[in-house]
């Protein structure tokens, strides 16, 4: 009996839906991990009809799930060759086999009740694939923020600052939210409500410790002296992990919302789903590219400031590799915030040149000119030493035959 699988891309993530046997096995031969998608979810997004009720029955028997698309993931599945639509920016397709072997690729799904031939459910299957790889985000920021000191969490709790104290009640909110639509698994009118008014509070702290962090990379941009660069490369080092913690956290919060609005969508306009799910795909990129370069700016102001401490470690040898070692960290801290939101980009570490091994240079400078000199000074010498030692060997002649020319006289 032949079996197949249904595949649908977004560029995050991939679902893998059909009979579960075959779902596990094809996974397990390309060697791929994957959680549930939740596939059952879209219940909800079913009208009435014939097909549509075909749809919902095989929703029902098949099980889903979803694999973060990473570079080794991705080569797995581009194999396949799966159909790209422009309109959707999904890619689709099928793959068929016997006993749970894939063996081949079909283009596309043309049975009626197939879940890529029906617009609702593939819409639906994409919103709930945008979701899962959220979530998976903010799993891994709250790992990543499990992980700084204490002070971060002083920074995070600090009610002096009103801007972060509305940000820590507005999670709360947030929090409870996402709790009420795990148990309930929908958004219903009076939880949206709820948060209705949440981004505009994350948006103005995201704003405000990007500024925060602006402010952090223009104090190593104003100083010079080596004195002044450490100061400020240990203050970029401690205050820049905390910002972007805080950062770290905007996002975390943007994406429950993120989440609870497509429920939501999905509950009340589902034939609406695909575009709002496009539009936060869209507006989600435009905050980490935010976020990249206000990073990014840092890292590029701390290797000028390892460039100027380097070129003067002789005469502050504490300092100036204190001013490296300070940009490694920056530099770890902002790779990793990097890694737990998804920003792609390469580490910036740098090595300090150790003042013994400039003082080596300089040391072996000097000896090779002072060797120079002996080497020159035993040329001289000797060379005096010869002219010496001719002239007076001259001089002894001279006065040799003068005496031997007047001993003549007198016996003449």
């Amino acid at each position: 009996m032949d079996e197949e699988i249904q595949l649908i891309s977004d560029g995050d993530g991939l679902a893998v839906i059909g009979d579960p046997t075959t779902v596990e096995h094809f996974l397990a031969s390309e060697g791929l991990p994957s959680k549930d998608l939740g596939l059952q979810r879209l219940g909800s997004a079913l009208n009435t009809g014939a097909a549509v009720a075909q749809a919902g029955s095989e929703i029902a028997a098949n099980s889903g799930r979803w694999v973060k698309l990473t570079k080794e993931s991705a080569q797995a599945i581009n194999k396949y060759g799966l159909r790209e639509s422009k309109k959707s920016g999904l890619s689709t397709g099928v793959l068929k086999g016997n006993k749970g072997q894939i063996k081949g690729f079909v283009e596309f799904a043309k049975r009626p009740g197939s879940l890529l031939s029906n617009p609702a459910i593939l819409a639906g299957a994409a919103g709930i694939m945008a979701q899962v790889a959220m979530q998976q985000t903010m799993d891994e920021i709250t790992n990543y923020l499990a992980t700084i000191d204490e002070k971060v969490d002083d920074v995070l709790r600090a009610q002096k600052d009103a801007v972060l104290a509305r940000m820590i009640g507005v999670g709360l909110v947030i929090e409870e939210s996402m709790t009420i639509r795990e148990k309930r698994g929908r958004v219903d009118e009076v939880t949206w409500s709820k948060v209705q008014t949440a981004p505009t509070t994350i948006a103005e702290t995201q704003a405000y410790a990007l500024r925060q962090l602006d402010a952090v990379t223009e104090k190593l941009e104003r100083n010079t002296k080596v004195g002044d660069l450490a100061k400020a490369a240990k203050e970029a080092e401690t205050r820049g992990r905390e910002w972007l913690a805080v950062l770290a956290r905007c996002f975390q919060l943007q994406d429950a919302i993120a989440v609870l609005e497509l429920d939501r969508v999905l509950d009340v306009s589902p034939e609406e789903l695909d575009g709002h799910r496009l539009g936060l795909k869209a507006a989600r990129q435009s905050r980490l590219g935010l976020i990249a370069r206000s990073t990014e700016h840092l890292m590029a102001r701390m290797g000028t400031a390892v460039g100027t401490a380097n070129t003067k470690v002789l005469l502050h040898p504490s300092k100036a590799p204190a001013v490296v070692q300070s940009s490694n960290h920056v530099s770890m801290a902002i790779v990793e915030f990097h890694e737990r939101l998804g920003i792609e980009g390469a580490r910036q570490s740098s090595e300090a040149r150790r003042w013994a091994d400039a003082a080596k240079e300089v040391r072996d400078k000097a000896l090779e000119t002072g060797v120079d000199r002996v080497d020159s000074a035993k040329r001289l010498g000797n060379e005096s030493f010869d002219r010496a030692r001719s002239a007076t060997g001259k001089l002894s002649n001279r006065i040799a035959d003068k005496a031997l020319r007047r001993h003549g006289d007198e016996e003449a």
